[in-house]
């Protein structure tokens, strides 16, 4: 009993000296909290308590405080509290609650005439939104002073996306955040162009997150990962930092993220965590204070001194400062300094105790002199400096810009990038730099498939890690070289490129990729959408077409090539020719017979007319000689054609021989599709396998050549004409009838180093994609190394390692079905082999006939006397001479005379002659061998002895021996011969004459 007697003695002393304090003091302050903002009161009577305290700004006089705590969102509640306030007296409202609550207080306060300062508070730490406009009567006065500066979010978010240039980003915003705030950045983002998504952030991040992986599909899931790369953030950093340590751990962003957290209520922990749980860039945005950097400056504002453990930035009561916390400080200095100039100008009014509930209560009739003046002067603090336009605004806010760079580390340094004030905007420069170009000390895991020229083991010796070489090879080695990586590289375990299985899995390099066991993939990767949808890539550093490798047709070897130059007809028509011009000779010849010249014994015969207009189209001559005028006529008009045949023969030989020409049917991708009767295909399940299916299987493009070689490549389900890999498909078109279709940059160098230059190479002229360096989903290095990409392409450096693989000078003719490539070269003998033929046939056909001729004249020599017989006398000669004549009429025996001539040795240039008559029972014509000789009458004359033999059907006559010029004729007969054939070994030898 004595102990409850005791304390309800201390309640009434208490509450008998509070009420006393209430009498004495004149200045009376009222509060009104969020009752989850016990923060708020605690440095609100902090700041009371140092003014008390010190004696700097209210020399005697003390402030006393009415702390009043309702809830944020209900403001009848607020209402009524700052009813029972002002019904104590005060001279002003001090709040920090949401809009909605504030502006029931702002009508309250324009009718009651209290100043109301109203320091807005936002709903669980989320970003601030603009609070709705409260309707006032025309000419009333606005009592509610807004401490807290206006929002500029938007204006400020707009400025920094557009500095990083960003055009498509997704924005998120949590439960408690009003969306209406930033309804005029979605408007001007929308006007610019930009494409914004909006997601809202769920207060059970987990189980958002759990929903976003049970609903979307495997391509889906990819493609908002894509989203995720580029993020605003507006949400409390509570929750930011939940949602980002989720997305994190669920792999739904990756290093090349950059996310931008805007919100005025970050603090320097909030800082720190934030950056502890993020990957890639992350760039906050938050409203600062200018401080000054001595710290005597800091604390000492004026005429007072601030609290040392609220102005000391490395005190750690400062650091949990709260925005809300720094302006109801400097909102009680503000008021103080305030009734500090009403009480030296004697303008006081005493407190009026107000009732809100009687009709006709009146207004405070101080209350306008008061606002007045709290809104005439300013005062420095926490938040810098905190003043008041006419609209009763605070227009005095600073934000600051800090970001990281791209990286793995967790825990990076944070750096100001820039500020931004209403007045002069953006102050820095904002740049979305994906990676400095300095990538010392990381290493690469790449995954590789081996296809030549663009990946090949140069060295495999046991015990030490495979070498590697190839195209792509070069351009990874110039981008370690130039950014200073290194890397360590392995083949596939199935040695495939990858494609996506039923279960919805991709396999091969693609899934190292996909599964994150390497970083990079290179190869002859080609840039494909389904590709890009799970890995990224890098810009393209060599155009890629679809080709087709081909195996060149054997060369056969024509023997005649001799009679390349002339079409078959054209060596018709000029067999024909010398046919026709032999038979006009003959028969110009026939009708006007030629005069011959004395001795001459040859006859224009049709054979001799054919032999000669031969001989003279060959270039040869020709033994008849013809002198009518009509004959030299023809002949002129002959030789001239056959001058201009051979003359064309010869150019053209040339030509034919020197030059190689190799046409094949297929000549492009449409022939190939058309013709059915050369087989092909590809790799199954590769990129050409499915980019020829996608076009031919798509129904709004669909392209009749992809449609036609579809039908030829998927024969028997693709199992027919498809391979497993490239090189069986090169093995199959070189030993065999197969066409592989393939990357147009492999066949090339394929057929480039065939030692036997057996393959061509048919493609498409436009290349449709490019081959690329794959990376994970969101690497960080993807820019960076497509930046450097481009750097030597520009420089030329891509074509000297491109030249290195495929050099222009080819030892092979790559396009022998596109284009017709001359070169010169040595005749070898297939060349000639034709005619080495027909001079061997005609060889072979002369001996045939000699051997006929030699048959037939030993079978016909035998009718005629030997010289036995004609030894044996007279009579033996009659016995084997079939016709009977007198012994005067018999052929004279070589070096005998006739009876009636007598020798004439006198004068050997006397030409002398022996005319014969053949017998007369001879009724078949005989042959005459006349042999004209000559031997030069003085002996010192060199010239030799000749003599020429020519055949006649009929003997001369004295008459035509003695106008013959020669010096001696020798005549004799050789027999009554048949079908005027020459005399052979057998035949009866010449007379003398």
């Amino acid at each position: 009993m004595k102990v409850i007697s005791a304390v309800l003695l201390v309640a009434v002393v208490w509450s008998q000296e509070w009420k006393s304090a209430l009498s004495d003091s004149i200045i009376h302050i009222g509060a009104i909290f969020d009752e989850a903002a016990r923060k708020d009161d605690e440095v609100f009577r902090l700041a009371v308590a140092d003014l008390n305290l010190n004696n700097e700004i209210l020399e005697t006089e003390k402030i006393t405080i009415s702390v009043e705590f309702v809830d944020g969102n209900n403001p009848f509640q607020a209402v009524q509290e700052a009813c029972e306030l002002m019904n104590r007296g005060i001279l002003a409202l001090v709040s920090s609650i949401g809009c909605m609550s504030a502006g029931s207080l702002q009508t309250l306060a324009d009718a009651m005439h209290i100043p109301h300062l109203f320091i807005q508070r936002s709903t669980a730490g989320t970003p601030r939104s603009a609070c709705p406009q409260t309707g006032r009567l025309p000419g009333t006065d606005d009592y509610t002073l807004m401490v807290r500066p206006p929002v500029y979010l938007n204006e400020v978010i707009m400025q920094v996306v557009s500095e990083y240039s960003w055009q498509k980003f997704i924005l998120f915003y949590d439960s408690d955040f009003d969306i209406r705030g930033i309804e005029d950045f979605l408007d001007r983002t929308s006007q610019q162009g930009m494409d914004v998504s909006l997601q809202k952030v769920e207060s059970n991040i987990n189980m958002m997150i759990t929903s976003l992986f049970r609903t979307m599909r495997v391509e889906e899931l990819h493609r908002y990962r894509d989203t995720l790369r580029r993020a605003v953030l507006f949400m409390s950093p509570a929750t930011a930092k939940a949602f980002i340590t989720e997305v994190v751990e669920t792999n739904l962003v990756a290093f090349d993220c950059h996310w931008i957290l805007i919100n005025e209520e970050i603090s320097d922990y909030d800082l720190q965590e934030l950056v502890m749980k993020s990957i890639g860039r992350l760039t906050l945005v938050r409203q600062t204070f200018p401080m000054p950097q001595n710290a005597t400056q800091r604390c000492v504002k004026h005429n007072h001194r601030i609290n040392n453990s609220l102005c000391d930035p490395k005190n750690p009561k400062s650091q949990q400062l709260e925005i809300t916390n720094r302006y109801i400080y400097d909102t009680v200095l503000l008021l103080a300094n305030t009734f500090h100039r009403k009480l030296e100008d004697r303008k006081w009014h005493s407190m009026a105790s107000l009732s809100c509930i009687r009709k006709n209560s009146k207004p405070w009739q101080g209350g306008k002199s008061m606002l007045d003046t709290v809104k005439k002067f300013g005062v420095s603090g926490l938040t810098s400096f905190l003043e008041f336009t006419d609209n009763g605004t605070n227009p005095n806010i600073f934000f600051e810009i800090l970001g990281t760079n791209y990286g793995e580390d967790r825990g990076r340094g944070v750096s100001r990038l820039a500020t931004w004030d209403p007045v002069h905007g953006l102050n820095g420069t904002l740049t979305d730099r994906k990676l400095e170009n300095n990538m010392r000390g990381v290493v690469l895991r790449v995954v590789t498939v081996l296809e030549e020229p663009f990946v090949m083991v140069s060295e495999n010796v046991l015990g030490k890690p495979k070498k590697y070489q190839g195209y792509s090879i070069d351009v990874l080695d110039a981008l370690s070289n130039y950014l200073g990586f290194k890397y360590e590289i392995y083949v596939a375990p199935d040695h495939k490129y990858g494609s996506l299985q039923p279960d919805g899995q991709w396999n091969g390099l693609m899934g190292e990729l996909v599964f994150k066991r390497a970083d990079v993939g290179l190869s002859a990767l080609t840039i494909t959408p389904e590709r890009e949808s799970v890995v990224d890539f890098t810009t393209r550093y060599m155009d890629y077409s679809v080709g087709v490798l081909l195996r060149k047709a054997e060369r056969t070897v024509d023997m005649f090539a001799c009679l390349a130059p002339f079409d078959l007809s054209l060596w018709a028509c000029i067999a024909g020719t010398v046919l026709l011009i032999g038979i006009l000779v003959y028969l110009l010849n026939w009708l006007n017979p030629p005069r011959l010249p004395m001795g001459s014994v040859s006859s224009t015969t049709l054979y001799n007319s054919m032999w000669f207009v031969y001989g003279s189209f060959v270039q040869q001559g020709g033994e008849v000689p013809y002198t009518t005028l009509a004959t030299r006529m023809m002949m002129g008009f002959w030789w001239m054609f056959a001058l201009i045949v051979i003359s064309s023969y010869t150019a053209n030989l040339a030509a034919f021989l020197t030059i190689t020409r190799i046409e094949n049917s297929i000549q492009s991708l449409q022939d190939l599709s058309k013709q059915t009767e050369l087989p092909y295909g590809t790799v199954l399940d590769s990129a050409v396998y499915d980019q020829v299916r996608s076009k031919a299987m798509n129904p709004f493009e669909r392209d009749p050549m992809y449609s036609q070689m579809w039908r030829m490549i998927n024969r028997t389900g693709g199992g027919e004409n498809n391979v497993e890999e490239s090189k069986e498909g090169i093995r199959k078109v070189k030993y065999g009838r197969f066409g592989f279709v393939w990357d147009a940059a492999v066949l090339e160098y394929v057929a480039n180093n065939d030692e036997d230059c057996s393959f061509y190479t048919v493609s498409n002229t436009a290349p449709d994609r490019g081959y690329g360096i794959a990376m994970q989903h969101g690497s960080p290095y993807r820019d960076i190394f497509s930046q450097r990409i481009l750097e030597l392409q520009q420089n030329g450096d891509m074509d000297i390692l491109k030249l290195k693989w495929w050099p222009k000078d080819s030892p092979c003719d790559l396009y022998g079905s596109v284009q017709t490539r001359q070169r010169g070269s040595a005749l070898d003998i297939h060349s000639f082999a034709g005619v080495f033929c027909v001079l061997a046939a005609g060889v072979v056909l002369s001996c045939l006939i000699a051997m006929v001729e030699s048959w037939w004249s030993r079978r016909k020599g035998s009718r005629v006397p030997s010289k036995e017989t004609q030894a044996d006398g007279p009579s033996a000669r009659q016995a084997a001479d079939p016709c009977p004549h007198s012994p005067n009429e018999h052929p004279l025996a070589l070096g005998g005379q006739t009876q009636n001539q007598t020798p004439n040795t006198a004068n050997t240039n006397v030409p002398t002659a022996t005319h014969y008559q053949p017998p007369a029972c001879c009724d078949i014509p005989c042959a005459l061998i006349v042999q004209h000789s000559y031997e030069p009458t003085n002996p010192s004359e060199l010239a030799p002895k000749m003599r020429m033999t020519t055949f006649t059907t009929s003997p001369p006559t004295p008459r035509t021996i003695r106008r013959s010029t020669w010096s001696t004729y020798t005549a004799g007969l050789t027999a009554c011969a048949p079908r005027m054939k020459a005399p052979t070994s057998s035949s009866p030898p010449l007379p003398s004459i």
